[in-house]
């Protein structure tokens, strides 16, 4: 007698097979709607601020707002990465070097009055047509060679680095007597209106051998002068004189010089090496 079929067996024909019946869910008292909020809230990213810009995740074509010193600017990071070698490329480069103001733009911590001619140029190889002096310091400051080559050709600093900085140079010490000039004049300004100030000028070698007669006939109380030269260039006393007064002045002092001659006897000799330079304090 034929067996009859198993319970497989039918399912197999009919094409059906038998679920085995789930355990009944864990009660739990949180809607499942609510579990699926939260995990879909927990896997959306940590957006900041739209407002804000990290300087970290900046890429080269970036758009980024500028506060210099309190000026504002809009630029790109490739305008600002142009010269590998400046500084600004320095301070915007893989690992930016600028901090964040209270609205987010990237601060720099620096008078920003002349920087919108540095980005110009940055931009556009465009030149100030003023402000020379000041937008060449600004140059220096982010270390812009070909801005700084540049605003060198221009007349406005032509004349004062080719020129005048050169003769300088050539004359010794001038720099630190500047800086004598200065500190005499202050030391002698308690309760008067003046500070009067001997400077003597030896243009040539030859003048150095009269030095000594020379301070040697100063009247008493003026034994002591502040002294310039000698110089290996063209210019004369007169411009060594004016250099002087200029950057004295440059400082915010306000300073004339005029000729020096001492008292002298019947017998003793007149040089012309000295000049009196006068502070005038108000």
């Amino acid at each position: 007698m034929q067996q009859s079929e198993t319970s497989s067996q039918r399912s197999k024909a009919y094409g059906w097979i038998r679920v085995r019946p789930r355990p009944p869910a864990a009660t739990c008292s949180t809607p499942r709607s609510h579990l699926n909020f939260q995990r879909t809230k927990m896997s959306l990213p940590d957006y900041k601020s739209t407002g804000k810009q990290s300087s970290s995740a900046l890429s080269h074509s970036s758009v980024v707002q500028l506060n210099v010193g309190g000026h504002l600017f809009s630029t790109t990071l490739s305008t600002l990465r142009r010269h590998p070698d400046s500084k600004v490329a320095e301070l915007f480069g893989s690992q930016p070097k600028v901090s964040t103001d209270a609205q987010g733009r990237l601060f720099i911590d620096r008078d920003g009055s002349h920087f919108g001619a540095v980005l110009e140029f940055l931009r556009s190889e465009k030149l100030p047509t003023e402000n020379i002096p000041e937008v060449y310091t600004e140059a220096v400051h982010y270390n812009i060679k070909p801005l700084m080559k540049r605003l060198e050709e221009m007349p406005e600093l032509f004349g004062e680095l080719v020129g005048r900085q050169q003769f300088l140079s050539r004359v010794p010490h001038y720099k630190e007597n500047i800086e004598v000039l200065i500190r005499i004049a202050r030391a002698e300004a308690v309760a008067a209106r003046r500070s009067t100030i001997l400077i003597c000028v030896m243009r040539t070698k030859d003048d150095l051998g009269f030095y000594d007669n020379a301070v040697n006939s100063l009247e008493a109380g003026k034994e002591s002068a502040v002294t310039f030269g000698p110089w290996k260039a063209e210019p004369s006393v007169r411009d060594l004189l004016d250099c002087v007064k200029m950057d004295i002045e440059s400082r915010g002092y306000n300073v004339s010089i005029e000729a020096y001659v001492p008292e002298r006897s019947f017998l003793s000799k007149s040089y012309d090496f000295f000049h009196k330079l006068t502070f005038t304090w108000w």
